[in-house]
């Protein structure tokens, strides 16, 4: 709990602007509790909940990679966004043009993941034709082939850390090289920001 408080402490420092909201919503949590509100008091704090994630989100964005494949990353497409606490907000980076495009989402409290951890736990999954199952920096990963409008085969990456989910879509790509896109993420670090 004292790690999780010093990083969001941290995260919040770095930014000035975002630390007067941060610290507005907390004297406003202040204020509320004080005066026996606690239905604003939570509504304060899950302000200052959400403003913690959408850092968080920048923050991952820094530490994506500048390219992926032969793709170089569209910077101004990059995107935090969502209801925390709620669905969770979306993290998101783009890379290369229509047509050879790659995108990349982290979704943190994924409805899916469920769904997903699901999937990975079926041993007869790893023998489809559709689905493998791999490893990347020691988490499980559901790759999933799919015909996509003009009948080229097409792969999308799923992978779920904890409550959060990462996937990537590259159209056009191999497999072996959506594998590769993935495991040029820093997914260790990724998991670390988002618990």
């Amino acid at each position: 709990m004292k790690k999780i408080f010093l990083f969001a402490i941290l995260l919040v420092a770095g930014y000035a602007a975002s630390a007067q909201e941060f610290n507005k919503q907390l004297a406003s949590a202040r204020t509320a509790y004080t005066a026996g509100k606690l239905d604003d008091t939570r509504f304060a704090m899950q302000q200052m909940l959400q403003e913690l994630d959408i850092l968080t989100g920048k923050e991952i964005l820094k530490i994506l990679p500048a390219k992926m494949e032969d793709q170089t990353s569209n910077n101004a497409n990059d995107n935090v966004s969502g209801a925390s606490n709620f669905l969770g907000i979306t993290v998101h980076r783009d890379y290369g043009a229509e047509g050879k495009k790659v995108d990349l989402e982290i979704i943190t409290h994924s409805p899916l993941i469920g769904s997903i951890n699901a999937i990975l736990s079926l041993p007869f999954v790893a023998g489809s034709a559709d689905y493998k199952v791999i490893k990347i920096e020691g988490y499980k990963a559901l790759v999933q082939k799919s015909t996509g409008d003009n009948n080229r085969t097409d792969y999308e990456l799923q992978l779920p850390l904890n409550n959060s989910l990462i996937t990537l879509r590259a159209p056009g790509y191999t497999q072996d090289q959506v594998v590769k896109m993935a495991s040029s993420l820093p997914i260790g670090q990724i998991a670390k920001m988002v618990q």
